[in-house]
């Protein structure tokens, strides 16, 4: 009896061991796929229940109910800003959804809201890089009424789309569709906490896509153009037009607050984040703008892969051809992208391609506008090849453009107030810096066992202040072993009397520890 008493005990701690092993297995698999790729192995594994109709014919309420208990309503809080200087111009953003921006007045801090939606069960969530820019506190209201705060992972100015993070498990999402396959006149419902109300969803249908609007374009000139400190651009550096505006158009009621939640179709599938409206009035008054899937997906991805969006770019300035262009030209063409400006030593001057020539195709698809080239190169990485076709004195040719690597940037962070009064994640979005866990190889040959690899570092930040760089290895922060961001984010809250430490190791045998304060 005894011996069957210990086989059985040995089988169930054997069984506990084996399933903890592979649990351990199994999340760290996770933690290297894709979030359509982590969506695809939750539903293989949770089958997602029957919703029914409540009249039992086609309608809206199974996709309200899939999607709205994953959206959720973002807070955040601004500094004070000092007077001084002339007020800056209306912000574009401020105008289509309350957000308030960098006014040179005396004002105490601010609130904003805004939305967001959950992509997965631990915690990541997508919204607009408008709604959390410049914010030095972020907090998300979950429909069950919690209230936590959410670290910045990754913005994308771009785009207009940033990826956040909560510390919670669990948690209801919104599956991925595919925005190349929305069609014009399809229904879609869009669901967010518009004008301070609750979680509110409305329907309309698809009523163009691949649509620009200028918003996003504006407000990155604007910015690069305060940065320039007020110098127009020059022959060796012209201002580029970095902005990716491929917009779903939609006629479902999109207002203040909406900005950041989902659009998605009627199955409950994401195929759009809700970013603008064009309005004369700055509320809802007939057309509203989210930015596609597709594009979702791949920054989202490259934030939790890289920490920073890995833009591949072709290094050309261009206007879009129309009949008064064409005529303005003195060309025949009046479809396609009119090349302006090459960027010197960019991957369109390497491939032959000069100012003058008339861009036609990628990879075989006909281009009639920007968004045409722009949405489907964003998708893609440095390195990535394609076929651009051009025509140049009449002749049509095709040649094979290598994509380079974006190092520009124009993101800046917030001022702040005393750490000694800011949680972790305040301290930690202030910190102005991206991580990913440091590869075993890259330890090994730095001698270390622990260690963070920096990947993005904003103008303005704690890390750029430091002098620290992407691409360096961090071991420590306030003395605690660091190897994720979550790390990061804990070792932060152990900062005292508002002072940071931060611990380098720039190759094996060296150690560099940097100390300074978070103002």
């Amino acid at each position: 009896m005894k011996k069957l008493g210990l086989t059985l005990l040995t089988a169930l701690v054997g069984g506990l061991i084996a399933v903890g092993g592979y649990k351990l297995f199994e999340s760290k698999q996770e933690s290297r796929m894709s979030f359509e790729e982590r969506q695809e192995l939750h539903y293989a594994s949770n089958p997602v229940p029957n919703v029914v109709s409540s009249t039992g014919n086609p309608d809206f309420t199974q996709a309200a109910a899939m999607v709205a208990p994953a959206v959720v309503h973002i807070t955040t809080t601004y500094p004070g800003r000092s007077r001084g200087g002339n007020a800056a111009p209306m912000d574009l953003f401020e105008e289509f959804f309350g957000m308030p921006r960098q006014r040179q007045q005396s004002q105490p801090p601010a609130q904003a809201t805004g939305s967001g939606v959950i992509i997965s069960q631990d915690g990541y969530i997508v919204t607009n890089n408008h709604v959390v820019e410049d914010a030095n506190k972020i907090e998300v209201q979950l429909t069950d009424k919690r209230v936590v705060e959410a670290k910045i992972i990754g913005r994308d100015p771009n785009t207009d789309l940033a990826l956040i993070k909560i510390n919670e498990k669990g948690l209801p999402f919104v599956r991925f569709g595919d925005s190349d396959k929305v069609r014009i006149g399809e229904w879609v419902l869009a669901v967010g906490y518009p004008l301070g109300l609750e979680s509110t969803v409305t329907a309309g249908i698809v009523s163009a896509t691949g649509r620009s609007t200028g918003i996003i374009a504006r407000e990155l000139q604007q910015r690069e153009y305060q940065q320039r400190g007020g110098y127009p651009q020059t022959d060796d550096q012209p201002m580029l037009n970095t902005a990716v505006e491929s917009f779903i158009q939609t006629d479902a009621v999109i207002n203040k607050g909406n900005s950041g939640g989902p659009l998605v179709n009627s199955a409950g599938e994401l195929i759009g984040i809700n970013s603008n409206i064009m309005t004369p009035t700055g509320t809802y008054a007939g057309y509203g703008f989210a930015v596609p899937v597709n594009l979702v997906k791949k920054i989202s991805d490259d934030f939790i892969q890289f920490g920073r969006v890995k833009r591949g770019l072709i290094g050309i300035a261009f206007r879009e051809l129309s009949p008064a262009l064409a005529k303005e030209l003195g060309i025949s063409e009046v479809n396609g992208l009119h090349v302006s400006d090459v960027v010197a030593k960019g991957a369109a001057e390497e491939a032959g391609i000069k100012a003058g020539d008339i861009i036609t195709k990628l990879d075989g698809r006909a281009i009639t506008s920007s968004s045409d080239l722009q949405e489907r190169i964003y998708r893609l990485r440095p390195g990535d090849k394609v076929k651009l076709t051009y025509k140049r004195d009449g002749k049509e040719r095709d040649v094979t453009v290598t994509l380079k690597e974006d190092t520009s940037s124009t993101e800046r962070e917030a001022e702040s107030e005393s750490a000694a009064k800011r949680s972790a994640t305040e301290i930690y979005n202030q910190l102005g810096a991206g991580f990913v866990p440091t590869p075993d190889a890259k330890k090994k040959e730095l001698g270390v066992s622990s260690g963070v690899t920096v990947t993005q570092v904003h103008p303005g930040g704690w890390f750029d202040y430091q002098n620290i760089r992407r691409g360096q290895v961090v071991t420590h922060v306030n003395d605690v072993a660091v190897n994720s961001p979550d790390d990061v984010e804990s070792a932060l809250g152990k900062t005292q009397r508002g002072m940071i430490k931060v611990t380098i190791v720039p190759q094996r045998g060296a150690i560099s520890t940097i100390s300074g304060p978070i103002e």
